[in-house]
Formats: C-alpha cells, structure tokens, sequence
C-alpha cells in the first residue's frame, strides 16, 4: 500500500545513522570487557573521550555538567549511548547530555529518560536546552539529578 508520505520519507538523517553506529560500537566494546570493574572503569574513561573530543562551547558545558551529575549523583554510573555522554543506574541510562554538534542543532540538550524521577503532576521538562553554564544552572543541573535518583 502506498500513501503521498511515501514521497516525502528520507530515511534517517546522517548525524542519526552515525549515533546508531556510536551505539552498537558501545555495545560490542561493553560485551568484550569481563569483569564489571572493567566495566564501569573503561565506561568513565570512554565518556571522558568523547567529552575531549567535543567543540569547545560543548566541551566546556559537558565537562561542567559531568562534574555536577557525578559530584551530586554518584549512583549514577557515567556510560556512553549513541555516543553521548550518559549517567546509569544499573545499566540503565536516567540522564544524558547531547552537545549542539551531534545532531546540528543551535543548543546543547541535558536529556532524562523515563527512569528519573522528576515527575510534577500531569506535566514535567526531560529535556532542557543548554548555551551555557553557569553557577545557576549548575545548581538547578544539581538538584535535578539528585531528585531524578531519589
């Protein structure tokens, strides 16, 4: 069956090919390594990697933002996923940040999944765009991620 949407359907942007890539790259290296030390050991360093080899604006907001989650969550286990910088609780991801480069967009995202617990009401943000930051955000970036693991 064929629809006038068909005509329009470009499959998947190249920036999105490449996080699908990052992540079964993530995947095959995290089945390789044995112990889960190694694990979580090689997972940091592989996150500190992809942090370095970020532009300069997104670098700096990554490295604040890595310092504040890891400083006020330590529960949460730093991992990558689709290449991004990711923040775990038993393997799985309640935090990540996305710098403007990965898919083109004008501003950095710090991203929650479905796991934090920011619930408020019928309504919450998982997602707050980022040019910047500062001792404000670091302070709200704080208590988010401490409530997102409470």
């Amino acid at each position: 069956m064929s629809s006038a949407d068909d005509s329009t359907y470009e499959g998947f942007t190249a920036e999105e090919r490449a996080a699908m890539k990052d992540h079964a790259k993530e995947l095959k290296a995290a089945a390789r390594r044995t112990s889960r030390e190694e694990k979580a050991a090689q997972a940091a360093q592989d996150v500190l990697a992809k942090i370095a080899e970020m532009q300069d604006s997104d670098r700096a907001m990554a490295e604040r933002v890595h310092a504040v989650i890891t400083a006020n969550a330590p529960t949460l286990a730093p991992k990558l996923w689709y290449g991004m910088p990711a923040y775990a609780l038993d393997g799985k991801v309640v935090c990540f940040f996305q710098c403007a480069d990965k898919f083109k967009t004008r501003y950095a995202t710090l991203g929650f999944s479905d796991l934090a617990k920011l619930d408020e009401g019928t309504m919450w943000a998982n997602a707050f765009a980022l040019t910047e930051v500062t001792a404000e955000v670091e302070a709200r970036i704080a208590a988010l991620v401490k409530r997102a693991v409470s």
